[in-house]
């Protein structure tokens, strides 16, 4: 029988340049310090991108959004002095506190505070709006009306050579904001989007986790490296992860993330490893050997071989084999304001792993024998995460 699952087509629906529309969608970055302030923008080409806008989806099919354009001197003005108050003084002295330091925060702490600097040259301010009062019960019916168009008038106005920024830290003087644009009290202002033409060369797709490594199926934090099939079978690489932001510096926690006996303190399963002969400590293609221990499989020893090391950013090792491992394991760091967000994950496979011969011994519980597995791992990450979170803030 012939299937009737769509295929992807790269023409797209009726005609839609499908590439045309991702490039724009994964390169509408925040602009701030590539704006040019000297050369107008047209105000039909906001009107058009605010109808383009205004197609997105809203509750109830109700048409609720009210934009203001700021073109006026002495309102962009004012917006300025708001913006300055809110947030403009606070990024202005952490730029210049970190300043040549190499801080993570250091670019952008220097893209917000030029942003504070010239807001009121700024060629267009667009504040949108919607008909209602947000009361913070998490109903749905004002925020997720508006904030889906307002992202398609940033993705509109970038088609068309135009940079945004999406700025949230005027609304701290949000009463004040009412009054410079004359708001109604049955209002709510969204957020404050600058409108320049773009000065740089091309928009860029920023870093971001592949699909794979953040999206779950059918329960969260399960991952798989293909598929998963229908059934899951171990050959779909199920994998799991566990984070955590741990208010501590990177230097305090990837001193716990590379002793490789911290866990055994704390995991149901892992009991202790040693670094094999000729090796002293993490690196790049280091050997270890890690000892286990587990109710239905009993005690054993792995090779564990560092295939992941970015100083302070990365630490990640396969099992059994280096070229065919059993399991993959990596520790992930990443610096985020006032924090450390580490991310520890695990995939299963491709080779055979511990639970290849049970596997083969009930092929019709695969998919249990896996997801069972899985779990087991995740309680135990869950554990070592959170004991490295105490250890590093203690």
């Amino acid at each position: 029988m012939m299937s009737t699952q769509r295929l992807p087509n790269a023409t797209g629906a009726k005609g839609i340049d499908v590439a045309s529309v991702d490039k724009a969608l994964t390169t509408t970055r925040a602009v701030r310090r590539r704006l040019d302030l000297e050369t107008p923008v047209d105000l039909q080409i906001i009107y058009d991108c605010i109808d383009i806008a205004e197609q997105a989806p809203t509750g109830g099919n109700q048409g609720s959004r009210r934009w203001v354009v700021v073109r006026d001197s002495a309102i962009k003005q004012k917006l300025a002095e708001l913006y300055m108050a809110s947030a403009g003084e606070f990024m202005i002295d952490a730029r210049d506190r970190i300043a040549g330091t190499g801080h993570p925060q250091e670019r952008v702490t220097q893209s917000a505070a030029h942003l504070a600097e010239h807001l009121a040259e700024v060629p267009a301010i667009v504040i949108p709006t919607i008909v209602g009062r947000h009361d913070d019960s998490g109903r749905p019916g004002l925020f997720d009306s508006v904030i889906q168009s307002v992202w398609s008038l940033c993705v509109a106005l970038r088609s068309r050579g135009l940079g945004t920024a999406w700025t949230t830290a005027i609304l701290g003087k949000r009463d004040e904001l009412r009054d410079v644009l004359g708001v109604p009290e049955g209002n709510t202002q969204i957020a404050m989007i600058p409108v320049a033409w773009y000065t740089g060369d091309d928009f860029k797709a920023a870093p971001r986790y592949p699909a794979r490594e953040i999206t779950f199926i059918d329960r969260y934090a399960h991952t798989w490296a293909s598929g998963p099939s229908d059934p899951p079978c171990h050959g779909d690489g199920a994998g799991t992860v566990v984070e955590v932001d741990i208010r501590a510096s990177v230097d305090e926690v990837w001193k716990h993330v590379t002793n490789i006996s911290f866990g055994a303190q704390f995991s149901e399963e892992f009991v202790g490893a040693r670094w094999a002969d000729g090796f002293d400590g993490p690196a790049l293609d280091a050997r270890f050997i890690g000892s286990n221990v587990h109710r239905a499989i009993g005690e054993w020893d792995v090779d564990c071989f560092v295939h992941r090391f970015v100083d302070k950013r990365e630490f990640g090792w396969v099992t059994s084999n280096r070229d065919n491992p059993g399991a993959q394991w990596l520790f992930e760091l990443e610096p985020i304001a006032g924090a450390c967000r580490l991310r520890y994950s695990v995939r299963i496979g491709p080779g055979p792993s511990g639970i290849t011969h049970v596997i083969e011994s009930m092929p019709d519980k695969e998919p249990a024998i896996l997801f069972g597995r899985i779990n087991e791992h995740r309680g135990n990450m869950q554990k070592v995460v959170d004991a490295i979170a105490a250890a590093s803030q203690g």
